[in-house]
């Protein structure tokens, strides 16, 4: 059973993140406040709930949600400033889009740049902890997988609307068969000539 809230006196809002540990595409990130009585028997950390149940909770999500917003770094970005900082970059602007402001930050992981002057918690399995935070999970990757299922239009030897671009037997062996696309994470250090079959 996740817990509703971290403490009752202050407005918080939980943030998580979507494709940190991807070959491809950019990070998402969400930012989710919800009421006091919000409920949903099926909500938990997006890894543990099935595709179409995802969607499902993200639509209930968003109709019920006091705030919440989604926000992207883009690969190219993500090369420039490391996948970590985009991260929480992805975070923060999908802060700045809510449109209540929270008191009290509840963030998935066990690290984040600090917003503005609002406090925040970091807490290790926080979506699958703390209402919020998994809302997040859930909006944060039914939007990635969405965008990553749009680019597989233009590159569909990865399969990303399969993998949704992680790094899976079967993109890294389309990589060492095809090599990189546009896409592709270059400060990942992604070498066709170092993967490896795996048998």
């Amino acid at each position: 059973m996740l817990k509703r809230f971290y403490q009752k006196e202050l407005v918080e809002a939980g943030c998580d993140e979507a494709g940190r540990g991807c070959y491809a595409g950019p990070v998402f990130a969400a930012a989710v406040v919800l009421p006091k009585k919000f409920r949903h028997p099926d909500l938990n950390d997006s890894k543990q709930v099935a595709v179409e149940k995802r969607f499902e909770l993200r639509t209930y999500i968003e109709k019920h949600a006091i705030a919440c917003a989604v926000a992207m770094v883009d690969h190219e970005e993500i090369d420039v400033i490391n996948i970590l900082r985009a991260s929480f970059k992805a975070m923060h602007k999908a802060l700045d889009a809510l449109n209540a402001q929270p008191q009290l930050l509840l963030i998935d992981g066990n690290r984040f740049t600090p917003y503005k002057t609002v406090p925040h918690r970091c807490i290790v399995d926080g979506d699958a902890t703390y209402a919020s935070i998994a809302a997040a999970s859930i909006l944060a990757k039914t939007y990635r997988d969405e965008y990553m299922i749009n680019l597989h239009q233009e590159f569909p030897q990865y399969n990303w609307k399969s993998n949704k671009g992680y790094g899976t037997l079967e993109h890294r062996t389309a990589i060492d068969q095809f090599g990189l696309c546009k896409y592709h994470r270059r400060s990942f250090d992604i070498d066709p000539n170092q993967l490896q079959l795996e048998f």
